[in-house]
């Protein structure tokens, strides 16, 4: 079993910067990707970013430019360094991480318990 813990988050002026952190923790094999989700309410959790093992992150349009993915795969160890917030940003934002074992035949995501970000105007 693979727990994943997040750190950072809160409250913070539109313009400003948060920086969160993610650790996995656990019976890990192969993480083959770590990235980051965020979700409102009423609304589907959406990929902020992410970056398998070896490649380059990859993020959505509404934060490219202003947020960073930084993974270090040797430590199993994701981070999510946000500027120039808005307050459409505002959202529960969830540490991912795909992880294969030596029984998967393909790797299984797993979830943070999220950490509120807030932007205010």
């Amino acid at each position: 079993q693979v727990q994943l813990v997040e750190s950072g988050g809160g409250l913070v002026e539109a313009g400003g910067s948060l920086s969160l952190s993610c650790v996995a923790l656990g019976d890990i094999f192969t993480i083959t990707s770590m990235g980051w989700y965020r979700q409102t309410p009423g609304k589907e959790r959406e990929l902020v970013g992410s970056a398998a093992v070896g490649s380059k992150p990859t993020y959505a349009d509404s934060v490219k430019g202003r947020f960073t993915i930084s993974m270090d795969n040797a430590k199993y160890t994701v981070s999510l360094q946000m500027n120039d917030l808005k307050p459409e940003d505002t959202a529960v934002y969830y540490c991912n991480a795909y992880h294969l074992s030596f029984t998967d035949t393909h790797a299984k995501p797993y979830y943070g318990q999220g950490t509120q970000v807030t932007v205010s105007s």
